[in-house]
């Protein structure tokens, strides 16, 4: 933390530093009551409360606090996780207050699966459905253990004494207690043990299911949220750094002194991979910035022209993966055989929030503090201790809102290099601020990916053998999303082959599951229209052997209305994804056929995830989903020359901008109490398959390369 004689400021006043922003040690104020914790915290008020477990605190005012442990990034997760337990602890809503856990992987972690250490990394659609059971089973102990004090205090047994929000009642006598009284003299040192519980029956939810409001909406629409670059300390310096154009390469600063000259500028710092600079001003940062004369060594990516060398994968040399039944003999047998082959290029993030972090490093270089908006804050804290050469646990977290993750937020690089720099000023805290330029040039993008595919067809056109080669750089990131088990498909080949052009690459949003499902609904699609059958109706008669799947895409066609035969200048197209849930899309499109723009008009999505914890949140997520999807599929993709990018910002990297929405985009859930998925992520695989669908019913050709825009358009109507 930091040392107040050094900072030569009391602790007060540091909790009422500049620019809005309430600080307090050890944890950023930024949920519901934080002001209340804050002044607990620096002594000024009296705060009664009794500690239920790790999650909860019950307040004697009537109020309790129950901790979120994911990052909230938009998702929806500060919620929804905690609602999970307060549902099963029969707690009053109304009087929750969410704070964020303290950074403790041990404690408020969980392994993804059985065996794996624990993290507090949110990403992947996790956060509620690996936290739903604890939650649920947590909420149960407490509650059962107020029943208990509550009937140790009337002297009745605990079966006659029930809940409801915020209160325990004893009917027979008439008597109840709100869950603050209970707090005063109740004893939670030992919590119920799990197997002795019985969890509510879903017909009793209350909250899971039903449309609360979101926690974080209010400070977020009244402009009262706290993101970490938001963060004003007293001191602060703020950091910018030069890194390397070709990912990889060594620099090499030829201006030292001059840059050191420049009015403001308080330290440079030589990274492995750029040059750093420290300026009392965000002005003179920038300015030294961009005046650093710096000579880059060679490396790897150097050779690296993304468009050339992706046209130059080819699947010789790939591994196996996975394999089902005999494929080679099931080829052998095939009354046919189709092969194609798809593309898609790097994708940038796009996080609206530049990266950011504070860090503060003591003068007496045995602790520091961080402020940053992290989705795997235990790993930011590892980093940042590695850097300084500290043991973790004397590297304080203030874990703030995210400006959007989509998986970037889980490295740790740009939390490490502010640690980097704040090294060279022991005693005064440190701002790094990427630029959009920085972040687009020293991305870590989703690979770019070559699948290679090749069917056995039967007499009556069904697919009976299936080979999957993914090709290009990003290790599980290419291949995950290639599974077809929803599919009655007897025998099916995945294959894998790595590449490696020295870029960094990094988990997007759905992961490999964008690329691979529009690689495999496309093929299918074209199966289909090959055999002359309607791409429903194919897919439909391969899901025979699972009615899960086979439920989600009927839906989608009653929903949407759904009809092969183009009417009025539009066409619909169909697509599939398993993405943890199932989901299927719909899309209505129109085309110029002398501008090669495509226009998605509507989009319809039917999901089944199981058990919705919050249904219009989630019907928000997928509605995101589908757009970002929407404008990966039509717009999104970097390129690399001579190992650097060639965009450097959203004037030549679009997006899909508002003019640009379809005009609807509905929603539909199959519910499913026998499981629970994440849909964070999974409106968003199928809208590419959806979209090169409705183009070929429209125009009798395919879209194998992705994104689809006009001028790749063109070439195909023109082929």
């Amino acid at each position: 933390m930091i040392d107040k004689q050094q900072s030569q400021i009391s602790r007060r006043q540091f909790l009422a530093t500049t620019g809005g922003v309430t600080i307090a040690l050890f944890g950023a104020c930024l949920f519901p009551g934080c002001t209340q914790q804050n002044a607990q915290m620096s002594g000024d008020v009296e705060w009664v409360e009794k500690e239920v477990g790790v999650w909860v605190r019950l307040l004697y005012d009537g109020q309790m606090i129950i901790y979120t442990p994911s990052a909230e990034m938009g998702q929806g997760s500060m919620t929804s996780v905690p609602l999970i337990l307060a549902e099963e602890m029969d707690a009053d809503w109304s009087q929750v207050r969410v704070l964020q856990s303290p950074v403790d992987a041990e404690v408020y972690g969980l392994g993804w699966s059985p065996g794996r250490d624990k993290h507090m990394t949110t990403a992947g659609s996790r956060s509620i459905r690996h936290y739903y059971q604890l939650m649920r089973e947590t909420g149960a102990q407490i509650r059962m253990a107020i029943r208990q004090n509550a009937a140790n205090k009337w002297q009745v047994h605990v079966s006659e004494v029930i809940t409801q929000p915020g209160e325990v009642l004893h009917e027979k006598s008439n008597r109840k207690m709100s869950f603050a009284e209970v707090a005063k003299f109740g004893n939670f040192d030992i919590l119920p043990s799990v197997d002795t519980l019985q969890l509510k029956d879903p017909k009793e939810f209350r909250l899971i299911g039903k449309d609360i409001p979101r926690q974080d909406i209010p400070e977020k629409t009244n402009g009262t949220a706290q993101y970490a670059i938001d963060v004003q300390l007293p001191g602060m310096l703020f950091g910018f750094i030069n890194r390397s154009a070709a990912h990889g390469a060594k620099p090499k600063l030829t201006n030292k002194q001059a840059i050191l000259a420049i009015e403001g500028v308080k330290s440079v710092v030589e990274l492995a991979h750029g040059i750093g600079v420290l300026a009392t001003s965000i002005e003179s940062g920038l300015q030294a910035k961009g005046q650093m004369q710096i000579e880059w060594g060679s490396t790897l990516s150097d050779s690296h022209n993304s468009v050339e060398d992706l046209a130059k994968y080819t699947p010789d040399g790939a591994q196996e993966i996975r394999q089902q039944g005999d494929v080679q003999t099931a080829f052998q047998m095939a009354n046919s055989i189709i092969e194609a082959s798809t593309t898609n290029k790097y994708v940038y993030h796009g996080q609206m929030e530049p990266l950011n972090a504070v860090v503060f490093f003591s003068t007496n270089k045995k602790s520091a503090e961080v402020w940053v908006g992290s989705q795997a804050p235990d790993r930011a804290q590892k980093a940042v201790a590695e850097k300084l050469g500290l043991e973790v646990n004397n590297v304080a977290m203030n874990l703030l809102y995210l400006g959007g993750g989509f998986g970037r937020r889980s490295l740790s690089d740009y939390v490490a290099e502010c640690a980097e720099l704040a090294a060279s000023v022991p005693g005064l805290p440190v701002k790094l601020i990427w630029t959009r330029e920085d972040d687009l040039a020293y991305g870590a993008f989703r690979p770019q990916l070559r699948n290679f595919f090749k069917a056995g067809i039967d007499k009556q056109g069904r697919i009976t053998a299936w080979q999957q080669t993914a090709v290009g750089p990003g290790g599980n990131m290419s291949s995950r999303g290639a599974e077809i088990s929803h599919y009655d498909i007897p025998h099916v080949r995945l294959l894998r082959k790595e590449l490696d052009h020295g870029i960094r690459t990094k988990h997007f949003r759905s992961v490999g599951h964008g690329t691979n499902k529009f690689a495999i609904e496309t093929f299918i699609d074209q199966i289909a229209r090959s055999q002359n059958k309607d791409p429903y109706q194919y897919r439909l008669a391969m899901m025979q052997g699972n009615a899960r799947a086979r439920k989600v895409l009927e839906r989608a066609v009653e929903m949407s209305a759904y009809d092969p035969i183009p009417k009025e200048g539009t066409a619909m197209g169909i697509a599939f994804a398993d993405r943890d849930a199932y989901t299927c899309g719909v899309a209505q499109i129109s085309l110029n056929r002398d501008t090669g723009v495509i226009r998605v008009h509507k989009y319809w999505c039917a999901c089944d995830g199981g058990v919705v914890v919050q249904p219009k949140n989630a019907i928000r997520q997928i509605k995101g989903a589908v757009i970002m999807g929407i404008s990966l599929a039509l717009k999104e993709q970097v390129d690399f020359s001579a190992g650097k990018v060639v965009q450097s910002n959203y004037t030549d990297y679009p997006i899909l901008r508002m003019s640009e929405m379809p005009e609807s985009i509905d929603v539909d859930f199959i519910y499913s109490e026998e499981v629970l998925h994440g849909l964070g992520e999974t409106g968003l695989p199928a809208t590419g398959g959806a979209i090169a669908s409705a183009f070929a019913a429209l125009t009798g050709k395919y879209l194998n390369d992705m994104p689809f825009t006009p001028e790749r358009v063109l070439q195909v109507l023109n082929s």
